[in-house]
């Protein structure tokens, strides 16, 4: 969506304002997103198809001119011979039943792909409001170590004007000072970004939120990764095959009704000009069955369908492949995360006191100090990453089963 267009869109009441949670994100993009309401269309156009599917073929009005303009007793219109009939084909094997049966399966497969794209959309959304959070945690440890970055120059140059440390130190301060500017506003700017981005999917590019509140370290325990594949047939994607089967199978039998040929029927009048007299006519039409009885056509529709049942067998295989591969990967991310905030961030808040505390006594020098403040945002910003990473990987194993997985809540605001 191109920046020109940002004031385009009129201030809607409804778009999430101020500290947002996971629902209103959701409930916003499903309401707004505009990728989803043009697919919207297209499930309206496959019910139309469905109508005119049903429809009878129209009969035709038949006007046939004989024996004028020639010559002798059939000179001009003297021996004129009209004839108006009505004509109807019948179509025989329930060719117009079938035909709808077809036109309802492809709109039960767009109302599948229209749902897989609400879950598609879903799933981002989920995406997109972590990185929100993860960046307002980010951002708050960026402001933390500007301001300790701060207080420790200050601290130093004190220490420098009383001749208790070089001047080397305070250059050294200034210069860890700056560095943790620069991070504080690659933070901030990272922060507006993922703002940005999470308001796109409801059509904004100016979000009119100002937080998103969640708990990255709100984990639950998973369910059984025998008990998520059993959910897999529950996907749409897997859906869509039973349902493309249905309309393989139509396809095959509207493919042999039509090697039973239609018939026509016509009744109508006759009025000879040179009598006056008129005489009704009547007539019927049926095409040979002898070359084409559409053995390509049924052919190929079997081989359709047999295409149908030979790729949800792929995908159930590829899709229970991804499913394992994301469930190790959750839980690799749980643990390190957990290992991170529980064990790692304490034992480096310690390290930071000590070192603090024994620089101020001389024992330790600026440049430990420097180091124990740096492990301590290191640990921090993987420990926000790791959080992360488990909750989008989350988000992807609930767009293969199609439903939450844990009843953690995500919403809850930050400690």
């Amino acid at each position: 969506m191109a920046l020109s267009g940002a004031n385009a869109f009129a201030d809607d009441v409804s778009e999430p304002r101020g500290a947002i949670t996971l629902a209103q994100a959701l409930d916003a993009a499903l309401n707004s997103n505009p990728e989803l309401a043009a697919s919207r269309y297209e499930l309206t156009a496959a019910q139309a198809r469905i109508i005119q599917a049903g429809m009878r073929l129209n009969p035709e009005l038949n006007l046939e001119l004989e024996n004028f303009a020639g010559s002798g007793d059939s000179t001009g219109t003297r021996a004129l011979e009209t004839t108006l009939a009505f004509s109807q084909v019948l179509e025989l094997g329930g060719k117009r039943t079938l035909r709808r049966s077809i036109a309802e399966a492809d709109s039960d497969l767009v109302t599948l792909d229209l749902r897989g794209r609400q879950l598609d959309l879903l799933a981002e959304v989920t995406r997109r409001y972590i990185d929100v959070v993860a960046a307002q945690e980010r951002a708050r440890f960026a402001d933390e170590n500007a301001t300790l970055a701060r207080n420790t120059l200050d601290a130093i140059a004190g220490r420098v004007k009383a001749a208790r440390s070089p001047i080397a130190e305070e250059s050294r301060a200034r210069i860890a000072l700056t560095r943790a500017l620069i991070e504080q506003r690659q933070a901030a700017l990272a922060l507006e970004t993922a703002r940005s981005a999470l308001a796109l999917t409801w059509g904004r590019v100016d979000p009119k939120f100002t937080t998103a509140t969640a708990d990255l370290f709100a984990f639950e325990p998973l369910e059984s990764f025998e008990t998520l594949a059993a959910q897999i047939e529950r996907n749409p994607d897997i859906t869509r095959f039973a349902t493309n089967a249905r309309l393989r199978d139509a396809e095959l039998q509207l493919a042999q009704a039509q090697a039973r040929p239609n018939v026509a029927f016509s009744i109508g009048v006759r009025n000879f000009r040179d009598s006056g007299d008129n005489a009704l006519v009547a007539g019927f039409s049926m095409p040979l069955a002898v070359h084409d009885r559409n053995q390509g056509g049924i052919r190929e529709a079997r081989a359709r369908r047999a295409q149908s049942d030979a790729e949800l067998a792929a995908s159930k295989t590829r899709i229970i492949g991804t499913l394992f591969a994301l469930y190790r990967e959750t839980i690799a991310a749980k643990e390190r995360a957990n290992a991170l905030r529980s064990e790692a961030l304490p034992l480096a808040r310690d390290a930071l006191a000590q070192t603090q505390t024994g620089y101020d006594r001389g024992r330790f020098s600026f440049l430990e100090l420097l180091t124990a403040q740096q492990d301590l945002l290191a640990l921090s910003e993987a420990g926000i990453d790791a959080a992360a990473d488990y909750h989008r990987l989350l988000a992807e194993l609930e767009r293969l089963t199609s439903e939450p997985l844990t009843t953690q809540d995500l919403e809850a605001p930050l400690p």
